[in-house]
């Protein structure tokens, strides 16, 4: 998979999660909206690569970021710069797409 398609992959995760420092909780829906997304940034993901990837870039978020982080990334109104990057470094980090892991 190209660079690109990781990045876009990672931000799409990131925007849909929400993010505390002290273990936030994503919100409701969360999931399906990741797996949905996943597939459209990578039209090679299947959905179990897309479930699998999606689940791991939750618990991380969850586990490293505030309930205001999380709200922050899910936000309509605009997103932390900050916030949003550690959020890509982490998924990107922890959780890389199973079509990557060829």
């Amino acid at each position: 998979m190209r660079l690109q398609s990781l990045l876009a992959l990672a931000a799409t995760s990131a925007l849909l999660l929400p993010l505390g420092a002290h273990a936030g909780k994503l919100p409701g829906g969360y999931l399906e909206a990741c797996v949905a997304n996943a597939q459209q940034v990578n039209k090679a993901m299947t959905t179990d690569q897309a479930t699998k990837h999606c689940d791991c870039a939750g618990k991380a978020i969850e586990k490293n970021f505030s309930d205001d982080e999380i709200a922050d990334l899910d936000s309509k109104d605009g997103i932390d710069a900050r916030t949003m990057q550690r959020a890509e470094t982490l998924v990107k980090r922890v959780c890389p797409p199973e079509t990557q892991k060829k």
